[in-house]
Order: C-alpha cells, then sequence, then structure tokens
C-alpha cells in the first residue's frame, strides 16, 4: 500500500510515524507513507496556498492552484483520494477495513476555513472527519486515520490474532482485561479468568463486552 499526505505542517507528522506499528510497518516494507508540502505546488513567486473567500466572511480558504496540481501529480489510475473536513462522514473502524484494501491513498489535510470546492467536486472521493469537534487542521485527523489503516495490514501487528478481540469487530466495546499480580492491594481478578475453561473465560468476555458497550455507546447494540 501506498499512503501520499498533503499539508502545509510536514512536520506534524514526524514523531507519530517514527514509532510504534507505523514505523515497523514502513520498515518491512508493508507501506510507503510520503509526505508532501502543499506549497510546492503553488503557482505564484510568494508560494501562497490561501486567500480571502468570495462572498466575504472569516478567515482563509485553501486555494484550488495548488491542490489540484498535488492531487493531479500524485495520483494514478487506482488511487483514492480523501480529504480530512469536518464535513465528511465520521471514521469508523469498517471505514479503516476498507481502506486498507485500497492500493494507494491521497490524504490531503483541511486548513483554515476550508478548502475550494471546486478542487473537492472534481477530484476528491471522499471527505472524512474523526469526531464532532474542531481541531486546528486536518493534520491530527490524517494521523489517525492512516494509524488505524496500517495496524490491518496483514503482518503490520506481530500477532495477527490481536486484531480478532478488538473493540468494534462485532459493534462491541472491548471487555476487561488483568494481568499479574492476580491480587493487588486487596483487589483480585475474576475467578473465572483463573479457571482455565476456555468457553466461560469467552462467555464472560462477551458478557462484559454487551455491558459496557450498552452502557457507554448503546448505538452500537443492534
Amino acid at each position: 500500500m501506498k499512503i501520499d499526505i498533503v499539508t502545509l505542517f510536514p512536520e506534524m507528522f514526524v514523531g507519530p510515524f517514527d514509532q510504534s506499528i507505523i514505523s515497523r510497518a514502513m520498515k518491512k516494507k508493508l507501506v510507503e507513507i510520503r509526505i508532501h508540502q502543499l506549497r510546492d505546488w503553488a503557482t505564484d513567486k510568494h508560494h501562497l496556498t490561501d486567500d480571502r473567500p468570495f462572498g466575504g466572511g472569516p478567515g482563509m480558504v485553501l486555494k484550488p492552484e495548488p491542490l489540484f496540481g498535488s492531487v493531479e501529480r500524485l495520483k494514478t489510475e487506482n488511487t483514492k483520494v480523501l480529504l480530512m473536513s469536518p464535513q465528511g462522514s465520521v471514521f469508523k473502524q469498517t471505514k479503516a477495513q476498507s481502506l486498507k484494501e485500497e492500493s494507494h491513498i491521497i490524504i490531503v489535510c483541511g486548513r483554515y476555513e476550508g478548502v475550494d470546492q471546486r478542487f473537492i467536486d472534481e477530484l476528491v472521493d471522499e471527505e472524512i472527519s474523526i469526531g464532532d469537534y474542531v481541531l486546528s487542521g486536518g493534520e491530527p485527523a490524517a494521523i489517525v486515520v492512516v494509524d488505524a489503516i496500517v495496524r490491518l495490514i496483514p503482518g503490520a501487528i506481530g500477532k495477527g490474532e490481536s486484531l480478532d478481540n478488538e473493540s468494534f469487530n462485532e459493534n462491541l466495546l472491548d471487555f476487561p482485561v488483568y494481568t499479574q499480580p492476580a491480587e493487588f492491594r486487596g483487589l483480585k481478578v475474576p475467578e473465572v479468568l483463573l479457571s482455565g475453561h476456555h468457553g466461560e473465560i469467552a462467555r464472560w468476555r462477551k458478557n462484559k463486552a454487551e455491558e459496557k458497550t450498552r452502557k457507554v455507546r448503546p448505538e452500537l447494540i443492534v
């Protein structure tokens, strides 16, 4: 898989992509991630990427020239173009799973009051939001999306079976987990987890996951 990210702030990706699962996946050549400076496609001598909105109003809007230039240069026949935007559909695990099947993704990070609508109409396949709140730009959201996708690529996580029991795989939140010691400050691990009875443990975990989901995210229960 190849992922190209177009942004005004490439430095924001240095730390997150140099660590943990994403870094290991790149070293294994499971994914190629390239970060591109949007200003490189600006068409004026000052490398401007934004201007005031027609019709008035506060803030600035990303100009069409660098947006079109960057995506048209990076795009291939099988590319999916995503725009990180608060107006997009909310990102969920099912979307991460479907994007994992793409061979090439371009992620454009929105900024300021938005991007010129002509770019969205002509080149963007999908607008994505990571939640109903305001960020200073699309970069943090892009990091979230990339992390969610890359960890699903076969081989990215050391033990593939750990993906089978993750939250949202069955529209359920995760069950409680415990580790050594079996008793800490008088707090004991549930006996069923110490029983060695795998069937009982599986039932306990499913019941706890359903209980937590009903309490915290009841909309997931169908």
